[in-house]
């Protein structure tokens, strides 16, 4: 079978009726509700959407309380390095004091005092930031993931 281009030429009245059909037609599609395929494909789309914010917020904020467990955990190991010197200058204290009668064994109770204050210091401080990021789980993701459940559940029912 042999097929034969044809060329058309332009009928400007044959093309504003074309274009008036279109515009009608394009202007009862945007007059009607959405069809079910659509509806399911907006809501596909949306839920798609929402689940990869709230996973960018559920890794935002697992980073955040990671790095607070790492202060925390930072802080406690510099309270316990600090708490060993504490001891070793009570026993120094305690060394000086059976070797002799003199005054030195006072100042190496002084420093130990000290060494003990900043190392409980640090230790509370420390154990703040434990607390701040305990549990490791993304309590703001999830709260929003359950009212968006919550919100699309209620709107499913009307």
């Amino acid at each position: 079978m042999n097929h034969v281009a044809t060329t058309h030429t332009a009928d400007p009245v044959t093309d504003r009726v074309t274009d008036r059909v279109t515009d009608r037609a394009s202007d009862r599609a945007a007059d009607r509700e959405p069809s079910t395929a659509e509806l399911v494909g907006t809501l596909s789309e949306q839920l798609s959407r929402l689940a990869r914010d709230e996973i960018r917020l559920a890794a935002a904020e697992m980073r955040t309380k990671g790095k607070r467990i790492g202060t925390g955990a930072g802080l406690l190991g510099g309270a316990g390095v600090l708490a060993w010197f504490g001891l070793m200058t009570v026993l120094a204290g305690l060394v000086l004091l059976l070797a002799t009668a003199m005054p030195a064994w006072i100042a190496a109770f002084v420093v130990a005092v000290a060494v003990f204050i900043v190392a409980g210091v640090l230790a509370l401080v420390g154990r703040k930031q434990l607390d701040r990021g305990t549990p490791p789980v993304p309590e703001e993701a999830i709260a929003g993931v359950k009212q968006d459940i919550a919100t699309v559940s209620e709107r499913a029912h009307r």
